[in-house]
């Protein structure tokens, strides 16, 4: 069993320039897992808490006076390091320590169990050897909390090759039409600055409707059909647009209010006229009810819960119970620790729920969430497009397709 000699944690900057907590796994004093935890703006409230008092130096403060119970631990044994931490900090949303804590710790640890094992990651942290790869899910044009004012109130819409048989040509497509969408942007506003936000996607000064129409013919402009050899998807965080006071959604940027019955039918209309093959969030966190009536009415859809699940197996319990979604964004930070996370994977797998494998707004270099994507069978890894820290991500779909073990693309 490989052993922890060495824990190390620091402070370093995500994407987004905020501090975030890298941590350094070493076992059998030579095998090296490095891990720097990312950070989300469209937060769910149900979701493990980052940071000890939203400060990273204080969650780094509790690691270092605890770096005694890791080392000694088997790096490979997930619950082994999970239990440890949670001894530490009992409490339900991390709030001791700090859920970057416990994501960077424990995917450290397993990332160097795997270089002293001598096997990939994925393999390590699964539990049969059916792997497929996840088809890329990237955002081509965003708004809401991603992107500043002016921009759609959609906070993302995306695009997924659903007809490529490789990942090589499942990347090299969802590229083409990013680049292509810049071209229809740029026709259409002769001064667009070639803004993007903050997960690559362009940010344009347009409505939503404007959002849609481009992106589809973008699209339709490099010989695709929506549905067939592309389609779009939509992540509408509608947790954003949520009033609770009024009960409506309020759409600030384009000026308009949706009751929750015309939520459903302003989603509907959009999944019909653009043939969407995704849906995220597209009513807020404790709509419940209302993404059953969707999940109902679009069987064929994944009709995707994030802010609703955040990545909690007893929330996920309470979807499944209510049929509310029939698919659900896996977030490793969410819940906090990876063991947490597969814990997650594995009730959705039962219950017949898609995985869809994601990253955050504020990331890292790092690659490790393309493993977990193949390790828990993950249809889609929503990871963006471009720039170096979703970039990073798709490279290392590339390299795994070097494997024999990874056998073509999942089947939606």
């Amino acid at each position: 069993m490989p052993k922890i000699t060495s824990v190390k944690g620091r402070l370093l900057y995500n994407s987004r320039g905020g501090k975030t907590i890298e941590i350094d796994v070493i076992s059998d004093n030579s095998y090296l897992g490095r891990v720097c935890a990312p950070s989300g703006a469209s937060v769910g409230k149900h979701e493990a808490q980052s940071f000890t008092d939203n400060s990273p130096e204080k969650s780094l403060q509790i690691f270092n006076a605890n770096l005694k119970k890791i080392v000694g631990l088997d790096s490979s044994n997930l619950k082994s390091i999970h239990d440890t931490i949670r001894e530490i900090d009992p409490t339900p949303n991390y709030s001791k320590i700090g859920g970057a804590v416990a994501f960077a710790l424990t995917i450290a640890s397993v990332d160097s169990a795997s270089k002293s094992l001598g096997v990939p990651l994925f393999k390590l942290i699964s539990k049969d050897d059916d792997f497929r790869f996840p088809f890329p899910l990237g955002n081509i044009l965003g708004g809401g909390a991603h992107a500043g004012q002016g921009t759609p109130d959609i906070q993302e819409i995306l695009v997924c090759a659903i007809s490529a048989k490789t990942i090589f040509d499942a990347i090299k497509i969802n590229l083409a039409v990013h680049k292509e969408l810049q071209k229809v942007l740029e026709k259409h506003e002769p001064d667009f600055t070639n803004g993007r936000g903050d997960e690559g996607g362009w940010a344009p000064k347009i409505d939503n409707q404007k959002a849609l129409e481009f992106s589809a013919k973008a699209c339709e402009n490099l010989g695709f059909t929506l549905g067939k050899e592309v389609s779009l998807g939509i992540d509408f965080a509608s947790s954003v647009q949520w009033n609770e006071k009024k009960k409506k959604y309020v759409y600030d940027r384009e000026g308009f209010e949706n009751t929750p019955e015309k939520q459903l039918e302003f989603v509907s209309e959009i999944i019909k006229k653009y043939r969407l093959v995704y849906v995220e969030d597209a009513v807020h966190e404790e709509g419940f009810e209302e993404m059953s009536v969707l999940t109902s009415r679009f069987p064929k859809i994944l009709i995707t819960g994030d802010d609703l699940l955040v990545t909690n197996t007893a929330i996920l319990k309470k979807a499944i119970k209510m049929k509310s979604c029939n698919a659900a964004i896996l977030k490793v930070n969410q819940a906090g620790s990876l063991y947490d996370a597969l814990e997650f994977a594995s009730e959705a797998q039962k219950n017949n729920i898609k995985l869809i494998t994601s990253h955050r707004s504020s990331e890292s270099i790092d690659s490790h969430i393309s493993h977990i994507g193949i390790a828990t069978k993950s249809k889609m890894l929503k990871v963006g497009v471009v720039g170096g820290e979703r970039i990073a991500k798709l490279n290392e779909l590339i390299r795994l397709s070097e494997y024999d073990l990874i056998r073509g693309m999942a089947q939606i």
